[in-house]
């Protein structure tokens, strides 16, 4: 009878224990590579690794504590460094979230990604996703074999924010080195250090503490379910390019993007978005070609506004790299300048 009796008491355990389980929230880790998936020789080497080597498996056993938290599962989208990552692989990307999202099963996703160009992946989703669940980007700055690397606590946290009820309709997320920043906003300001990412004029949508999201504030611009953009069913995204103002830059760089047929050229301008002669020259031959052209500033903050002694069209306070994002977007919907412009104002 004893024996019976501490049978069920087991019994009654593991079948408190499933329904607890049970009972997390469901997140999906989609890994693309990156440095938080790097490998070196050597414990200290920080520098000079192989990025995307390790597999989103290794990754989520690295961190068992993810348990406790959510039930995970893994899908590896790619495995490349962030600065080979191409308009079609985080086309596939966003497609693959929507998918994920729109299942009943799913509270939310996370996604693991080389931080080289982790400003513009996520603003990407901000505008793509259709979905008020919670997205959430991270990352390393040290590979997965280095002393005190950053990628399992940053992960985890990445988990939490996703698991989280309050991280819903805040748009796609970064979280980083204990800091929740907004996709439209949060970039690297550092090539090395492990507090790069930053919000530099914004600030933080939020914090984390001792394993708990403490959210502070929204972001204002339009995004996820309020975004006009649907590329669920699209198969390419336009081609835009950027290029870099500076004293003696030369026209012939837009002669390249009119043979190349490039859909848009963002301009990396000086100051808040200014265009030296040569570019100005450049840019007016682009667009009687029919490309799209949008002023920004190489300063890393500022609003860019409209003038009328400048051509092209402005990015409002967004850098190069989230202007082209937003532009490539937008010319999945439509060639109007002026509704173009008004996004780039709202967006």
């Amino acid at each position: 009878m004893k024996f019976k009796a501490l049978f069920s008491i087991a019994l009654l355990f593991i079948s408190s224990c499933a329904f607890a389980a049970d009972k997390l929230p469901h997140v999906v880790i989609l890994a693309t590579g990156g440095t938080i998936a790097g490998s070196a020789p050597s414990n200290t080497q920080t520098t000079g690794y192989k990025a995307g080597a390790i597999g989103v498996d290794a990754l989520i056993q690295a961190v068992p504590e993810l348990s406790k938290i959510a039930r995970v599962d893994g899908e590896q989208i790619a495995n490349v460094g962030s600065n080979n990552l191409t308009s079609d692989i985080i086309l596939k990307l966003s497609q693959r979230v929507n998918e994920l999202l729109a299942r009943d099963d799913v509270d939310g996703v996370v996604i693991t990604h080389g931080t080289d160009t982790l400003d513009e992946t996520p603003y990407f989703l901000n505008l793509t996703v259709k979905s008020n669940k919670p997205v959430v980007f991270t990352g390393a700055m040290r590979p997965a074999t280095a002393i005190s690397a950053d990628g399992p606590m940053n992960l985890l946290q990445a988990v939490t924010v996703a698991a989280d009820p309050d991280a819903k309709g805040r748009g796609v997320m970064v979280v980083f080195n204990d800091r929740i920043g907004a996709a439209r906003y949060m970039t690297k300001t550092n090539a090395t250090t492990i507090d790069t990412f930053k919000a530099p004029e914004q600030g933080y949508l939020g914090v984390i503490v001792g394993g708990e999201p403490h959210f502070e504030t929204r972001v204002e611009k339009i995004h996820t379910l309020g975004s006009v953009f649907d590329v669920r069913n699209v198969k390419a995204l336009p081609k835009v390019v950027i290029i870099y103002g500076y004293q003696d830059d030369p026209e012939y760089m837009y002669d390249a993007a009119i043979e190349h047929h490039a859909d848009g050229i963002i301009y990396a301008g000086m100051g808040a978005g200014s265009v030296s002669k040569r570019s100005e020259a450049g840019i007016k031959k682009a667009e009687k070609a029919g490309i799209i052209v949008v002023r920004a500033s190489r300063t890393g903050a500022g609003i860019v506004s409209p003038d009328s002694d400048q051509p092209g069209l402005v990015s409002d306070s967004l850098n190069p790299a989230k202007a082209r994002i937003l532009l490539m977007t937008a010319l999945t919907e439509t060639r109007n300048p002026q509704l173009i412009q008004r996004y780039f104002q709202t967006y």
